[in-house]
């Protein structure tokens, strides 16, 4: 795969197709988005909310989660806020999430049956990280949306006028809605 991959990108460069992309570090729209990694959202999520190159910081991970005040997402939205003029958040999740019901003990097992030792499992563990928390998954879309919407809201390092909103992807249709109730 990785030499296809190259290849392409020999003839994409070649071609100057890159051109049709270029835009600056700065997001035209000012906004960052915090969604899940699912490929179905790879090009979806971009047309469905009318975004072309440039428009928006997008933020992917398993889930479109923050799980951690302190981690890698809310670093990232920090910067976009301080040193890129972020000044509106969303928080995007969508139907039939992978991430929804993962179980960390499976995950677990599935871990040790392809050579991860008990010992480094609990190597993890004795840094703080509630691991069994940490992979799983979560049972309510839009509590978890809720979740990650509030903990960027209560950031101490997130300025009030920051607005923030939760959202639900359609994944087959792209339709948005709000989350919860008053659109969070």
């Amino acid at each position: 795969m990785l030499e296809e991959i190259l290849e392409f990108n020999r003839e994409f460069v070649k071609n100057k197709s890159y051109e049709t992309y270029i835009a600056n570090k700065y997001p035209q729209k000012k906004t960052a988005i915090v969604s899940c990694m699912d490929t179905r959202l790879t090009e979806l999520l971009p047309a469905a909310l009318g975004l072309k190159n440039g428009d928006a910081k997008i933020i992917k991970n398993a889930g479109g989660v923050i799980s951690h005040p302190f981690g890698s997402v809310m670093r990232s939205l920090l910067i976009g806020i301080y040193e890129l003029d972020v000044r509106e958040i969303l928080v995007i999740g969508h139907t039939d999430c992978g991430a929804r019901h993962t179980d960390s003990v499976k995950m677990i097992e599935k871990m040790k049956e392809r050579g991860i030792t008990q010992k480094d499992i609990d190597l993890i563990k004795y840094y703080g990280i509630d691991f069994e928390s940490w992979l799983g998954g979560f049972e309510d879309l839009e509590q978890s949306i809720k979740k990650s919407v509030e903990l960027i809201r209560c950031h101490p390092l997130v300025p009030e006028e920051i607005r923030v909103y939760g959202l639900v992807i359609d994944s087959v249709t792209g339709e948005l809605s709000k989350a919860g109730e008053n659109g969070l």
